[in-house]
């Protein structure tokens, strides 16, 4: 993702946001969540490694996953069923054809097996994480990168409010200084620490760069591959280096078996974890 890209996202996101503010207030918004039932907690193996399983049907890079028809429910129960940790489901429209209502029926079909949605998005502002807890996801994503600092500590506040896990992605050092800030400040709240290892100029996967960054991360928090995760070896990888979450999005989506790759990646990254 270019450093265009993102501003051309963050543009569409506020843009998204006050579209759907012209309808419903902030406070209306806050009144529905508080109504809403509490998400399931996100629970990680005692193993030490787990994965995010995506459901995407575009991407910017790889271009249509999947048809606007697929079965929703479907593919995120058969994730949970194999051993996702959280579903992150795309919610943005124009470049990834995804949608709230996306979010909305992973969450339904989840809750029964006690297993979290989180919303990715190009989230700019408080109103897309109550948009998030209301559809009853269990977290979010925020893009380091994208924003100032206030409006980071905004949205992690907003997350905490409503019991929600953030997901902060990093793409480099920087990022990664700031994450080591936003960690302390923000004591009580449920973080994740994650490294999006797509090169924000070529928009091309160099998954060296989850080597590279992994000891830079910060240690009190659990650790994120994303990006550059589809095979057992990559996920030896990841795993030996220190990450015990991976985010796997294009190649689930791609896979004929979806299942079997989430248990075969599984398997790899806790083998991978014990032997350290």
């Amino acid at each position: 993702m270019s450093l265009a890209f993102l501003d051309d996202m963050a543009a569409g996101s506020r843009a998204r946001v006050r579209e759907a503010r012209r309808s419903r207030s902030h406070a209306a918004l806050e009144e529905a969540a508080r109504q809403t039932p509490a998400a399931p907690a996100l629970r990680l193996d005692e193993s030490g490694f787990d994965l995010i399983a995506e459901l995407k049907l575009r991407s910017p890079a790889a271009g249509q996953l999947r048809a606007a028809s697929e079965n929703i429910p479907q593919r995120v129960t058969a994730y949970a069923r194999a051993g996702a940790a959280t579903v992150s489901v795309l919610t943005e429209p124009r470049r990834f054809d995804g949608s709230l209502a996306h979010l909305t029926e992973s969450a339904r079909a989840l809750a029964p097996l006690k297993v979290p949605a989180m919303r990715k998005d190009f989230l700019v502002d408080p109103y897309q994480v109550l948009e998030a807890r209301i559809a009853g996801a269990g977290g979010v994503l925020v893009i380091l990168r994208m924003l100032p600092r206030e409006d980071i500590d905004a949205l992690i506040a907003c997350a905490r409010s409503q019991g929600l896990f953030v997901l902060l992605e990093a793409f480099d050092a920087k990022d990664i200084e700031l994450m080591h800030e936003l960690i302390p400040a923000h004591t009580g709240s449920t973080l994740l620490a994650g490294v999006n290892c797509r090169d924000l100029g070529t928009l091309e996967v160099v998954p060296q760069r989850l080597i590279e960054l992994a000891p830079l991360l910060p240690a009190r928090v659990p650790r994120v591959a994303e990006s550059g995760v589809g095979s057992a070896e990559d996920a030896r990888r990841a795993a030996a280096a220190g990450y015990g979450l991976a985010l796997v999005g294009s190649a689930l989506m791609q896979a004929e078996d979806p299942e079997s790759l989430i248990r075969v990646l599984l398997s790899a990254g806790r083998a991978a974890r014990k032997a350290t």
